[in-house]
């Protein structure tokens, strides 16, 4: 039987799937996914934040290397300031003002190392004289010597010939020549870089009440105590090092001198006055440097005057750490042997030259600050304080098992 069209619309009905109508959309949820898709407000400002921070420590850290000489600079200047501290207010105590007080010790220290660099100076330019005129001398003993040794025919003019016309001697003078510039411009910053710690320097000593004030206006009064308690300690560390290495300069210029003196090593008293600053004034090492210059003028003498010279730095140094400088240092720099030359190998890590020199005053004044906080207690009577390994009766370790082993053994052989 044929469908009739009265079943086809609903056979149609049936065979299609139902329609469903999507539920309206509340605003609410439009607001969500807008947010969502919109940047926060406070990611514009932290990121602008963070651009800041780094181009103000690259600004910093820029600024920072260009000036490091003039921070260095001002370091000197203000351990030379605590140096001459001490000599400042015992003057101004007096009467004197600060300023002119100053100075005169300014133009003491000026005097000192101006009559010293001459007389250096001097010393230097003397031998230098003398190695040149006596060059032809000792390159005729030179030349006479090889000839005889390996059976040639040299002659002084032919060498001073070659010498006059190889490259190497005209390589070297046009390197010189050009290098002139330099040591120019070197010697010319080195002055400048004098005079501005000189100036710091003075300023800090003559305005140091002022600078104090004005250090201590901007802190609290517990603040403010401990700040001129450490700079106090820092005034009598740096001086007490100063004074002391002062006089043991000046005792092992004049001992130096009396040894030169009596071998007729000519330029003595320079040469004494040399030894004395540069071992006193250069850590651990200094006396050895300071006595290779006498020793090597003394061998010009006589090469067993340079032994003699040797023998007699060698000896003075023990006599020096063992006898004198405890004596002398034990009330200014008391700092132990081994922290003082750890303090100048990180100086010199740190710094150079300039390291070195204020390591030993810096860490005295440190050990000293460090030591008025730190709570100490009374030491126990322990032997093993001082070293000393208590016995026991028994014994430990491998002879007691070996006394043991000992002591089995002859049981073993009964019970056989």
């Amino acid at each position: 039987m044929a469908p009739t069209d009265d079943n086809e619309p609903a056979d149609r009905h049936a065979a299609s799937p139902p329609v469903t109508t999507p539920p309206a959309r509340r605003p609410a949820d439009d607001a969500v996914a807008q947010a969502g898709r919109r940047m926060p407000r406070w990611l514009p400002r932290a990121m602008v934040l963070a651009l800041a921070l780094i181009a103000a420590f690259q600004l910093g850290s820029w600024a920072f290397h260009q000036l490091t000489g003039l921070l260095i600079n001002i370091l000197i200047a203000f351990f030379l300031a605590l140096a001459i501290e001490p000599a400042v207010s015992w003057m101004a105590s007096r009467g004197m003002r600060r300023g002119l007080a100053t100075f005169l010790v300014f133009l003491g220290l000026t005097i000192v190392t101006a009559g010293f660099i001459t007389l250096l100076g001097s010393m230097l330019a003397g031998q230098i004289i003398k190695m040149v005129e006596g060059f032809p001398d000792y390159l005729d003993s030179v030349i006479h010597w090889i000839n005889q040794t390996f059976h040639t025919d040299l002659r002084r003019v032919d060498v001073q010939e070659g010498l006059l016309h190889s490259d190497w001697l005209r390589k070297y003078a046009q390197n010189s020549a050009a290098g002139v510039l330099d040591v120019s411009a070197q010697v010319l910053g080195g002055l400048f870089q004098l005079l501005t710690v000189a100036l710091f320097s003075f300023y800090f000593a003559a305005d140091g009440p002022r600078l104090r004030r004005a250090l201590c206006s901007v802190l609290p009064p517990a603040r403010q105590a401990e700040v001129l308690r450490a700079w106090e300690i820092a005034v009598d560390k740096t001086g007490g090092y100063l004074y002391s290495r002062g006089l043991m300069a000046l005792i092992s210029g004049i001992a130096h001198y009396i040894l030169l003196q009596a071998l007729g090593v000519p330029y003595a008293p320079v040469l004494g006055v040399w030894v004395g600053l540069v071992s006193q004034f250069i850590p651990t090492i200094g006396t050895y440097l300071a006595g290779a210059l006498p020793m090597l003028i003394a061998f010009t003498v006589n090469p067993w005057y340079a032994v003699w010279v040797l023998i007699f730095v060698v000896v003075y140094q023990q006599f020096e750490n063992y006898m004198l400088q405890p004596k002398l240092t034990s009330k200014t720099v008391d700092i132990h042997p081994a922290v003082a030359f750890g303090s100048v190998i990180a100086g010199t890590a740190l710094l150079g030259a300039v390291g070195a020199l204020i390591a030993i005053p810096a860490t005295a004044t440190l050990q000293a600050f460090l030591g008025a906080y730190v709570k100490r207690y009374a030491v126990t009577d322990d032997p093993r304080v001082q070293g000393h390994r208590p016995r026991r009766t028994g014994g430990t370790g491998a002879g007691m098992r070996l006394r043991r082993l000992w002591a089995r053994q002859p049981r073993t052989e009964e019970s056989a």
